[in-house]
């Protein structure tokens, strides 16, 4: 666990030098590696100001919010459980996180007024293009695990963006079908659907899947069941697993034994932090440098 403010000490961040401009809001908080993504980033953009971790509860998420930006903070982040409350506690919201439900990112405008965005779909989008080289729009994509959370964001973007296809399926099937029913204006007819989560239906769809995404936690302990039936992964899927403790999940070492490309969360944690700096800076994000601070962090974790 990593040093963190709460609503009663945040007016000591503002004393740091350089002094706390941009935070994250977490309950609990101590394990974000947030901090160690944007400080090196600012430093490498010569910008007067540290990221801290704000730990609030819910009932403290507004008040904490007008703390911040009385302190002229620039803008923050936001991670579980205050997602949703975040939604209705800003005064505007952006198009894509109204849709999702969701705000990860605020910017503290300057005429006092904040704004609310959610910079998971956006990078969910970068990231299959730096990593794989692909654009969403041309894939045929199975989500496992379409309940919400990032993986509900993940569904929003890729009907965003348009994809050629995209499967849902859900331990509790009726929440896949639910997220589907919001897509069908974006994915109209079978470009949107659902599919049990049976080895025996994945084994049918996988042949024609392009991209596979893992949005569940499931591969973060060993004693997890497999994700998918043995032998259907093949040297032409895309793997995206949203897990990155441990690095290499069984997924995505199943998929490197097939020949298939295979990647875990950590890219789209960089990419989605890159995109919330860009809207508070709007400048490109020094993303060698945020990619560095957070493998950095994630080695000494493991040691």
């Amino acid at each position: 666990m990593f040093p963190f403010y709460t609503l009663q000490n945040i007016q000591s961040a503002a004393r740091l030098s350089p002094p706390a401009r941009l935070a994250v809001f977490g309950d609990p908080v101590g394990h974000s590696l947030s901090p160690q993504m944007h400080n090196p980033a600012l430093a490498a953009c010569g910008i007067e100001a540290s990221y801290v971790r704000l730990q609030v509860k819910t009932e403290e998420f507004l008040p904490a919010l007008r703390a911040l930006r009385e302190l002229r903070f620039i803008g923050a982040n936001v991670t579980i459980p205050h997602k949703f409350t975040a939604l209705d506690s800003v005064d505007e919201v952006g198009p894509a996180a109204r849709r999702l439900g969701a705000v990860n990112t605020i910017l503290f405008r300057p005429d006092g007024t904040t704004l609310g965005r959610n910079s998971d779909g956006p990078g969910f989008v970068r990231t299959i293009q730096e990593e794989f080289q692909a654009e969403v729009r041309d894939l045929r994509i199975l989500l496992l695990g379409a309940g919400g959370g990032a993986g509900g964001a993940v569904a929003v973007q890729s009907a965003l963006e348009g994809c050629r296809q995209l499967v849902l399926t859900n331990r509790t099937e009726s929440k896949a079908r639910t997220l589907a029913a919001t897509l069908g204006d974006l994915l109209p007819g079978d470009r949107c659907r659902t599919l049990p989560w049976t080895a025996e239906a994945l084994a049918q769809a996988l042949p024609d899947i392009d991209l596979i995404i893992n949005g569940t936690s499931l591969g973060m302990s060993p004693d997890d069941p497999p994700l998918l039936p043995a032998g259907c992964l093949t040297k032409d899927h895309l793997v995206y697993d949203m897990v990155y403790k441990p690095l290499v999940t069984p997924l995505i070492a199943t998929a490197l034994a097939a020949g298939a490309k295979a990647i875990n969360g950590l890219p789209m944690l960089l990419w989605q932090g890159a995109q919330s700096f860009e809207w508070w800076f709007e400048r490109p994000a020094p993303v060698d440098a945020m990619r560095a601070g957070l493998n950095a962090a994630v080695s000494s974790a493991a040691r």
